[in-house]
């Protein structure tokens, strides 16, 4: 090893030689007993953890932080003596040399003539193995206060020792690591708007003694410790090879206060403006002024008024976050997921994603939407992971007394269903999400624009995403993030409206006095909550994967072609990171049985024969069904059973019970002879639980249909392939397929899958024949088992093509032919037509129509009417289309799950 010189003490230098490691801070027991009492409490993770230690065994570490604190140096050391890290054993003090805690520095200041320099120290520390704490900030002097210098007080004997570092790097063969930390004492952010507890107890950034007293003692049981990306000088001397030293300290310095800024950030947010300056911004916005320069003409008063009336919709709209307020809508859901919940299962490794990717940009967080929850449950996920908050986009039909001031107050911000007509509204919001954007706010809404009744997902609604889109491609330096979060439920508070609308009856508006008759709810328990991750989006990906260049201005085409890829996609791997829960599997299996009830031996059966598909397909599942292996948990079905059983869904049998007595009250049986049965008037209660996990096995269950129509297998895979396109077309608006992939390829990959499982075999001449089966279920259960699961949205299309022959009367409002499409399913359901109870739902009427529509059977009339097209307009042609879509339902009694 060669000798290093550093600079030293005035006109001086001395040589480094190896010698014995500086002690470390040793506090005397009634400091360590305080410390032990006080530092315990803060929240460290595994990834705090595992960063340090593969930094440490990289080279020497030096723990980098942001500004000289007393107190953030004693709670580093003792949580790296705490965890076996390694210890400090330098601290510059920047100017505060009498708190520095080493007993070395005291007999130092008393005896001037043998003072080492902070340079000769640290680097004696780290030749010798030891680690370092290094502050790169020191408070500002009362001169510096007064002359107001903006230099942010980066200290020049910083700057010598990040000096020291790079030339002792020089001389040594293992990289030094610098590995920023980050104390957070508390998650209030910072503001621009100074206070009086700023101007008595000093600012946030360099509080008083008081004040860090009072943050201590307020928040020692929440501070948080994060690391950010360690930072190898060796690297980073060989990236900015040929660089001076003070480039390459002004450059380090600024990288690492970067990475510092990007953890704190990614915790507390952005800073705080005050109302009034981020209303004057918005509104003085180019655009905005464009629009209402546009509307007014010439005219000075018309310009005043539609600014006027801007500023009013900008109060109306506005979310207002207040820590008070979060904290407190923190504890009271907490309650209140004890309470209804079994429990919450998180995507712990998505949450990681999601951290890393708030420290590289702004994120646009896109969650399922089946239930009001969502408001409230992914905003608690963040809090109680130490992310910083989302604003949450809601309709304006939540903002009445008093959820809507409570919602703003948690972030909140009201928007319109329908901008249509009011260009100074869609103005006006345009700027507010460009605004909050440019200032580093995460955003939440809703891609699906209302909650789903059906459990599956809806079609994406991109409005507000090509407003965002169209944001963000005007900050081209801003990277935006779009996260996919998939929020399941295995029973959803909702249900007996969700069944009511189901049914036909109307939406009730939301208000206080439903909001009280609805705590009754309170009273059930609806199983547990998850939260699931998907693959991040990034806008430059979505941008490189539609052929775009961030640097240029792309056309009007290509906008709505990188806004519709990102809505796709980002519903595409929600469906991906939906997790299969007990609930949702055993729905699926109950509903898909066929007999009148099914003895739990058989129904753990059927699970476990799902559940190995689910595994083979990728399918994500929840810790409460299945270990980290994948083997299902004995005790997954009979906690679903009893969830069910408590809703009145599942009623349970026991032997020889008689049935005039009625299923066994009280907590259910699930002994091996228990028998399961679903009254028909709640199976579409149980179809939104088996709806949230229908999806993996829509394109099995295409293909199985197709192969079961007349005349069966074996069959032509041409023949299945043209049935299975024709499906896929009518079903357009009930299910969501892959977005990366062409129906061809969808297709394959489906049918191999189904080979390789043994559930069918290729035969000669290219014919699908049937297979051997797997998991106790031969080929044919298999085929029939995929084929029950979408029998009820075959049922349902029936239904509507058979209410086609109400418009041969004439034309008929879209409304009124569902409507009355209900009473003539009933009347099928009750003649045997059709056999699923479930198959009676509104919004599959709907879709139905909506795709007869597109397939050109109907015609679009006047006054949202719709009537049968001329080629299909007499009574023959009507049974012709329900003949075509009754052929897929299975005839033969071995056919029929």
């Amino acid at each position: 090893m060669q000798p290093l010189t550093c600079q030293g003490s005035p006109a001086k230098t001395a040589e480094m030689r190896p010698s014995p490691l500086a002690r470390t801070y040793d506090p005397n027991s009634v400091l360590r007993a305080a410390y032990r009492r006080f530092f315990e409490h803060i929240q460290i993770d595994e990834t705090w953890l595992r960063i340090v230690r593969e930094a440490a065994e990289r080279g020497p570490v030096t723990y980098v932080l942001r500004n000289v604190s007393f107190l953030d140096f004693v709670a580093l050391d003792y949580i790296t003596k705490a965890h076996g890290l390694p210890e400090v054993r330098f601290a510059n003090d920047l100017g505060l040399w009498l708190l520095e805690p080493f007993g070395e520095t005291w007999r130092e200041a008393l005896r001037p003539s043998t003072r080492e320099s902070p340079e000769q120290r640290l680097a004696r520390v780290i030749q010798s193995g030891g680690s370092a704490a290094l502050f790169l900030k020191r408070p500002p002097t009362f001169l510096e206060k007064t002359i107001g210098n903006r230099k942010r007080y980066v200290s020049a004997e910083g700057d010598n020792l990040i000096r020291t570092l790079f030339e002792l790097q020089r001389h040594i063969d293992r990289p030094i690591m610098l590995v920023p930390q980050v104390f957070v004492w508390s998650k209030r952010p910072a503001s621009l708007q100074g206070s009086w507890v700023d101007f008595m107890f000093g600012p946030r950034e360099w509080p008083g003694t008081m004040r860090i007293a009072a943050q201590f003692l307020l928040n020692y049981k929440h501070v948080l410790l994060r690391a950010g990306e360690p930072m190898s000088l060796l690297d980073f001397m060989k990236f900015n090879q040929g660089e001076g030293d003070d480039t390459l300290v002004r450059r380090g310095t600024y990288a690492l206060i970067r990475k510092i800024e990007r953890e704190r950030r990614a915790i507390v947010g952005p800073i705080r403006k005050p109302a009034d300056r981020v209303r004057d911004e918005i509104i003085r916005s180019p655009k905005l002024q464009s629009t209402i320069k546009h509307l007014a003409g010439d005219g000075a008063a018309e310009r005043m008024v539609l600014t006027a009336r801007a500023y009013a919709t900008l109060r109306q709209m506005e979310a207002s976050p207040d820590p008070e307020t979060i904290r407190g809508m923190t504890a009271v859901f907490e309650g209140v997921l004890n309470r209804v919940y079994a429990g919450l299962e998180i995507d712990k490794e998505g949450l990681e994603r999601v951290r890393q990717a708030a420290q590289l940009g702004t994120l646009v967080l896109l969650p399922s939407h089946k239930s009001h929850i969502d408001y409230l449950l992914l905003s608690y996920v963040l809090y109680e992971n130490s992310l910083q908050l989302p604003l949450i986009a809601a309709g304006d039909n939540l903002s009445f007394f008093p959820v809507g001031a409570i919602l703003r107050r948690g972030g909140g911000f009201f928007i319109r269903r329908s901008f249509k007509g009011d260009r100074l509204y869609v103005a006006v919001v345009d700027a507010y999400l460009r605004r909050l954007l440019k200032d580093g706010w995460p955003i939440e809404f809703f891609l699906e624009g209302a909650r789903s009744r059906t459990g599956k997902l809806l079609a994406p609604k991109v409005g507000l995403l090509n407003m965002l889109v169209d944001s963000a491609v005007g900050l081209p330096n801003r990277e935006v993030f779009f996260v996919p979060v998939s929020i399941g439920y295995e029973r959803l508070l909702e249900e007996g409206s969700y069944v009511r609308e189901l049914l036909g009856g109307e939406k009730k508006k939301e208000s206080t006095a439903g909001l009280i008759r609805a705590m009754g709810i309170l009273a059930e328990r609806y199983g547990r909550l998850n939260v699931q991750f998907g693959e991040i989006l990034s806008l430059s990906q979505a941008a490189q994967e539609v052929g775009w260049k961030r640097e240029l201005k792309p056309t009007p085409a290509k906008r709505r072609e990188l806004t519709t890829r990102i809505a796709y996609r980002v519903m595409a791997e929600i469906n991906k990171s939906t997790a299969v829960t007990p609930g949702s599997i055993v729905a699926l299996a109950l509903l898909t049985h066929g007999r009148r009830g099914v003895v739990h031996t058989e129904l753990v059966a059927r699970v476990h024969r799902l559940a190995a598909v689910l595994r083979s397909l990728g399918a994500r599942m929840t810790p409460s069904l299945a270990t980290s292996a994948g083997v299902v948990r004995p005790t997954c079905v009979g906690e679903a059973i009893e969830m069910f059983r408590g809703a009145g869904i599942v009623e349970v049998h026991l032997p020889g019970e008689n049935l005039q007595s009625g299923a066994k009250s009280g907590k259910a049986s699930t002994g091996d002879d228990s028998i399961y049965t679903v009254p028909e008037n709640k199976r579409l209660a149980l179809d939104l639980s088996k709806n949230i996990i229908l999806h993996y096995f829509v394109p099995a269950a295409l293909g199985s249909a197709a192969m079961l129509a007349p005349p069966g297998p074996p069959i032509s895979r041409t023949v299945v392939r043209e049935r299975v396109q024709r499906l896929s077309r009518l079903f357009k608006y009930e299910f969501m397929f892959r977005a990366d992939a062409s129906f061809e390829k969808i297709f394959d990959d489906t049918l191999q899958q189904m080979v390789d499982r043994g559930e069918l075999v290729i035969e000669a001449g290219d014919h699908l024949g049937l297979g051997e089966g797997h998991d106790g279920l031969d080929g044919r259960g298999w085929v029939v088992l995929y084929a029950s699961m979408v029998r009820n949205f075959v049922e349902s299309y029936r239904v509507a093509a058979r209410s086609l022959s109400l418009l041969l009367k004439g034309p008929m409002p879209t409304k009124d032919l569902a409507r009355r499409s209900l009473a003539i399913g009933d009347r099928m359901y009750l003649a045997g037509d059709i056999e699923r109870r479930e198959a009676l739902s509104r919004p599959c009427l709907d879709n139905a129509f909506q795709s007869l529509l597109d397939q050109g059977y109907l015609e679009p009339q006047e006054d949202k009417k719709i009537a049968l097209a001329s080629s299909f307009n007499d009574a023959e042609a009507v049974r012709a289309i329900e003949a075509r879509i009754a052929n897929y339902l299975p005839r033969r009694a071995d056919d029929r799950a």
